[in-house]
């Protein structure tokens, strides 16, 4: 491929990671400014990011699939035009229950457009490099998707509110739906893989993926042990995930390989990714909704996610250029120690603490994701490749749950954290609050002296200054608690880093071992 062609088609994929990356963080960076416009409560806005994931967690297993046995031109021309009506109806909704039903059919047709950055991103590249460069630069534009949609999001609502992100949704739609229509991907030889089990199977795994979203995304709203319906959709997701894996297990040409994906090799893959996705709820779940609870705006947030999109650029292109097999404990190693090192310099934030503070640990952490998941795929693909071509498709279902519901679980199992460890410090520092300790009742009176021209009576004055007092101490329990999230995301790092470590010890040891046997049975 020529070098302008090669370049059309980066420019391709990273218009569709940018389309698709930018509807699925529309809701989650503008929570607060779309509750207006829709006449909803931040608890009942939850339920539009429900939504949008609960079709798309899944979704893409399926199309794999498709794309194989219809081919991949008829695949992505329908992809894509049925994501550009899904765009363009957004513009006439008003009222919250239409938002909802057009945020799921949304879900469902942004599935695609993952794949297909992902597709023309490996056609710009030789076989040789497509797992080495061509995977870096594919998943550095997924990662930059969310900074850069939390960077023009303020500027866009300030042009013209809420609409003008339906609009910019719409502009990359068709941009992408003209991009696909001029840059043709390589046909691959079209395989009758679909049977009619694919279905019955595939429904069952959506229906537990997608019960499986929503608690992720509602259960720290509503709180896990509080909702009835919670716990009952619970109950339907272990059931419809039970009744997928008998279904596979008794194929002879199975869906998903769940022996395989139980193997200790793909176990311990998975428990890489999922770490992986835990440790990078740092930026999405705690950093910002630090600033969040210290009353800062997005506004406010543009210069720290612009260093954060930055960072994750930089850390891409480092890593397509020393991307090799048999470098990914490195790169690992290197990733591991800057989110450590990133998620412990946050730990020690205050309520004084500004975005300025954290632009060198958020861009260490923004570095060393972009650095980690490349060689983890990487290798991952090339265990899927040695078993056969029959295992991608597996290998491909445990990326995106990893991915989808993987950064889910990070961001319910930490928030739900801060919102415990919040409770935690509250009733400590309460209960050192007593107004017989002098400089408790000088803070109180300090407090309430705003208030002394207004508030006659010296009783509702004394109340209004501990009313205050109360706020500052909720506000200092949670900075306390954003602190221990912080550090118990490094601890995680810095535990991985060490595991890493051992375990490249004791292979280099079990390989001494082999080829010190070698030697002496050819002596022998």
């Amino acid at each position: 491929m020529a070098p302008s062609r090669a370049a059309a088609y980066m420019a391709a994929s990273t218009l569709l990671a940018m389309t698709q990356g930018f509807g699925l963080n529309l809701v989650a960076a503008n929570i607060p400014q779309l509750q207006g416009p829709f006449g909803a409560t931040s608890t009942e806005a939850v339920w539009l990011m429900a939504a949008y994931m609960a079709p798309n967690a899944s979704l893409s297993l399926m199309l794999i699939k498709i794309r194989n046995q219809y081919g991949l031109r008829p695949f992505a021309e329908l992809g894509i035009a049925v994501f550009l009506v899904v765009s363009v109806l957004h513009i006439f909704i008003t009222d919250l229950q239409s938002a909802i039903v057009l945020r799921f059919f949304a879900g469902i047709a942004a599935a695609p457009l993952s794949s297909l950055g992902f597709l023309y991103m490996l056609e710009a590249f030789s076989p040789a490099r497509k797992l080495t460069v061509g995977i870096s630069l594919a998943l550095t534009n997924i990662g930059l998707a969310a900074p850069l949609t939390r960077v023009i999001s303020p500027t866009l609502i300030e042009l013209g509110g809420v609409r003008a992100l339906l609009h910019f949704e719409i502009a990359l739609a068709m941009l992408s739906f003209s991009a696909i229509y001029l840059l043709p991907l390589t046909p691959p030889p079209r395989v009758k893989v679909i049977e009619r089990l694919d279905f019955l199977s595939y429904l069952f795994i959506a229906v537990g993926f997608g019960a499986g979203a929503v608690i992720l995304v509602t259960g720290r709203t509503y709180w896990w042990l509080e909702a009835q319906w919670i716990g009952e959709l619970l109950v339907v997701m272990v059931a419809a995930l039970t009744i997928a894996a008998v279904i596979e297990l008794n194929r002879k040409s199975p869906l998903i390989d769940l022996r395989w994906l139980f193997s200790r090799e793909m176990l311990h893959f998975t428990a890489v990714l999922i770490l992986f996705r835990l440790m990078l709820a740092e930026q999405t779940a705690v950093a910002g909704n630090f600033f969040q609870i210290n009353g800062l705006l997005n506004d406010q947030l543009t210069g720290l996610y612009g260093f954060v999109a930055l960072a994750t650029a930089a850390g891409g292109l480092v890593c397509a250029a020393v991307l090799k097999p048999g470098r990914e404990p490195g790169l690992h190693m290197v990733a591991l120690l800057l989110i450590g090192c990133g998620a412990f310099l946050d730990s020690h934030a205050t309520n004084l603490t500004r975005p300025e503070q954290m632009y060198l640990s958020q861009a260490m952490i923004a570095a060393g994701g972009s650095l980690f998941l490349p060689p983890a795929i990487a290798s991952g693909f090339t265990l899927a490749l040695r078993k056969g071509p029959q295992y991608i498709l597996s290998f491909i279902v445990v990326f995106l749950v990893t991915q989808s519901l993987g950064g889910l679980a990070g961001s319910a199992i930490f928030g739900s954290f801060i919102t415990l460890r919040e409770k935690f410090h509250s009733n400590i520092l309460a209960q050192t609050m007593t107004l017989a300790d002098p400089l408790v009742a000088a803070r109180v009176s300090q407090l309430s002296a705003a208030y002394g021209h207004t508030i006659i009576d010296p009783a509702v004055l004394k109340a209004e200054g501990v009313a205050l007092l109360s706020q500052q101490v909720t506000r200092e329990a949670n900075v306390l608690a954003h602190n221990d999230a912080f550090f118990v995301i490094a601890l995680l790092a810095v535990g991985a880093a060490i595991a890493l470590a051992i375990h490249r010890i004791a292979v280099r040891i079990r390989e001494a071992s082999t080829r010190v046997g070698g030697e002496a049975a050819v002596e022998g």
